[in-house]
Order: structure tokens, then C-alpha cells, then sequence
């Protein structure tokens, strides 16, 4: 191929419109915009999400309108498209599935990690969706996987439980850990009157906020009251889960049903908690624990691989099972300022391929084009 003759990228995107995804989505966009030497062609809902100059957008609003529409975007519109659009030398998926392309090479960045948790009786009560989710998702994966050269995950415990699902090859699944910006958080926690703790999430019945809320509860009945405060990132009407949450504790004093936060609002609550809690029962990473880890402050994490992995070289952390009785007992310790059972997590190194940043990551994906 003539050297002259600029790479072209398409990255498909076109169910990205919010959340962590739509971040990766940005971020991507955002160091594509920067290489002179790409022509890059977007897939998106909506251009105004991740609008950046010298990028080439195409808008595709309708495909997030059902599952038979996105269907027939991913295998039959993407398909026309990619050979309108030819020549295409890498076509990078940022959601999870494979289209059927005419590309030289295609990858796909899989974000969820539903696929690998075990749905119990009452996510069906509180949102049918989501143990359906979890089925079709392990299907999802692996449809037309084959045609990939590479698949990007955020963390090595993905890799590998992914790489199991679907028999795909580890030494083509490529880690590519989250990059965040954090502002310097200033400790306050002595400032208050009583030890916080936050649990900054959405209200999503898998972020297992009940076992929370039981622990703090028991915690109450041992302590008192006004011996501690919980900060809940929800208000208690946002979904059903939520409502039952609040139905359920929202009279407990003890219990701050604060809402949304904004990211300002977000890190000054770091400041002033003693402790961070995070009960999720599956993360692919865990950005919480990535930005309260760099207060140095104590965080109480779920015994899962996920929260190792997230919370490594971590000072001062607890891993308990996901029981109330256990962790009431670890909270009670942040109480007691007896932080002799939290212990530092080592730092482990993530195997090839892996990279740091968008630069790494695209060396591979395009190594050989």
C-alpha cells in the first residue's frame, strides 16, 4: 500500500450515548482527533456526544430504538456501510458485539461484565432485564468473535474469564485499564462529627446496596444512631430497585439518601468520608475505588476478583464476603479506628498485551496494517 495514503479507522459506536461507555467513547475520539497521519470515520448516535475536529461522523439515531433494529444495524447496515466506505483497514467495535464488516481487520472493546455474574431471584423482581441481560450477553460475545484479531477489556480478571467463555485466545484479548484525571482531594474526614461512609453508586439492583444498608442498620442497633452516617449516591426514586431501597431504610437517620453528585460534589465527599464501601457484585473495573484509593483512606471491598485487581497497591483495604454480619463487623472497626485488619494490596503487573493509554492500545490493534 502506498505509505502516502492516510490508515483509515472506523470505530462504531452507535448504541453509546451515556455513562462510563460514553467516556471511552470521548476518550477515544478525543486522541483520534490528534493523529494527522488517520482518517477516522465514527459511528454514533449523536455527533454532539463526542464532537472533535477532523473526525468523520455518521449518525445513526435510529438503532437504539429495540433489539431488532440494533440487530439490523450491527449485521446488515454496517455491512452496506463498511463497503461504502472501503477501503477500511481497522473497524473497532466500542460495544461489545462484532458486526459483519468488510474490513482488514476488525476489534471490539467489551465493556459489560453481566456475563459473569450469577443473577439471583430478586434482580428478576427488581428489573426483569437484568438476568435476561446476563444470558444474552454470554451469546452476544461470542456471535462472529472469530473475526476479530483482537479484543480490549479493562482489566486482566476480564481477560481471562472471557477468554474461558467464549475459548477465544488470551494473547489477543488486549487490557486496557481506564485512564481518570483527579484533582488533589484535601482530608476532611476529621472535620466531622461522626465517621462517613460513601457509597458512590447508580441504582442498579447488582450494586447490591441492601447488604449496605443491613450492615449499617446492625451497626446502628450496636453503636447507636448518631455514632456514623452513610452516604448513598441515589435519591430513592430513580427506578424500582431504588424506590424499594428507600421504602425500606430511608427513615433510618443514620442513612443519607443524597442523590446524583456531580464530579466536584463527588470528590469533596471523598475528603470528608472516613471510609469507602463498595458491595457491587460485578464491576468490569470499579472507578470508585480507583479515585478514593489515591486519598490513602481505608476501603471496605467485596472479595471479588474485580476489586483486587481495581484496589491493587491500595494502602489500607478489607475484603470481606458479600454478608452483612462481616461487614457491619469491618465498619464497626472504622468506628473504633482500628484499622489493624485493613491491610495494603500489592501491585501486580498485567501480561501482554496491555497498554496504558489510547497511543499503546492502537499500536496494537494496527501492528502489521
Amino acid at each position: 500500500m502506498d505509505k502516502t495514503v492516510r490508515k483509515h479507522i472506523v470505530v462504531s459506536a452507535v448504541n453509546i450515548r451515556k455513562g462510563g461507555t460514553l467516556t471511552v467513547l470521548r476518550d477515544c475520539l478525543g486522541y483520534l482527533s490528534t493523529r494527522a497521519d488517520l482518517r477516522v470515520t465514527a459511528l454514533v448516535h449523536d455527533r454532539k456526544l463526542c464532537e472533535f475536529p477532523g473526525i468523520e461522523y455518521r449518525e445513526i439515531p435510529w438503532s437504539v430504538k429495540g433489539w431488532g433494529r440494533r440487530l439490523w444495524c450491527e449485521y446488515v447496515t454496517m455491512n452496506r456501510l463498511s463497503r461504502r466506505l472501503q477501503p477500511v483497514d481497522l473497524w473497532f467495535s466500542l460495544h461489545d458485539t462484532t458486526p459483519r464488516v468488510k474490513a482488514r481487520r476488525q476489534a471490539v472493546y467489551c465493556h459489560t461484565s453481566f456475563p459473569f455474574m450469577k443473577p439471583v431471584w430478586q434482580d428478576a423482581r427488581m428489573d426483569w432485564k437484568i438476568p435476561l441481560f446476563c444470558l444474552l450477553t454470554r451469546y452476544a460475545y461470542r456471535f462472529n468473535v472469530r473475526k476479530n484479531r483482537y479484543l480490549v477489556v479493562q482489566s486482566g480478571w476480564m481477560r481471562e474469564s472471557l477468554a474461558a467463555l467464549i475459548d477465544f485466545p488470551k494473547e489477543r484479548i488486549a487490557v486496557s485499564p481506564p485512564s481518570f484525571g483527579m484533582p488533589a482531594i484535601e482530608d476532611t474526614s476529621a472535620r466531622e462529627p461522626v465517621p462517613v461512609f460513601l457509597y458512590p453508586s447508580t441504582p442498579d439492583c447488582h450494586k447490591n446496596m441492601e447488604t449496605v444498608c443491613q450492615a449499617a442498620r446492625l451497626l446502628a442497633w450496636r453503636t447507636g444512631q448518631r455514632a456514623f452516617r452513610l452516604v448513598l449516591t441515589i435519591k430513592g426514586d430513580e427506578n424500582r430497585y431504588a424506590r424499594w431501597l428507600h421504602e425500606k431504610f430511608g427513615r433510618e437517620p443514620y442513612i443519607d439518601f443524597h442523590g446524583f453528585m456531580s464530579r466536584e460534589a463527588l470528590f469533596d465527599t471523598y475528603g470528608k468520608a472516613a471510609c469507602l464501601v463498595f458491595m457491587s457484585r460485578v464491576e468490569t473495573w470499579g472507578l470508585p475505588i480507583s479515585e478514593f484509593g489515591t486519598t490513602g483512606k481505608p476501603m471496605i471491598l467485596p472479595d471479588l476478583p474485580y476489586a483486587h485487581e481495581t484496589a491493587a497497591g491500595a494502602g489500607q483495604v478489607y475484603f470481606c464476603r458479600q454478608n452483612v454480619l462481616e461487614l457491619c463487623d469491618a465498619m464497626d472497626k472504622i468506628c473504633q479506628k482500628n484499622l489493624t485488619s485493613f491491610k495494603p494490596v500489592p501491585a501486580v503487573p498485567v501480561a501482554a498485551p496491555a497498554a496504558g493509554n489510547w497511543e499503546q492500545l492502537f499500536q496494537i490493534l494496527m501492528e502489521g496494517l
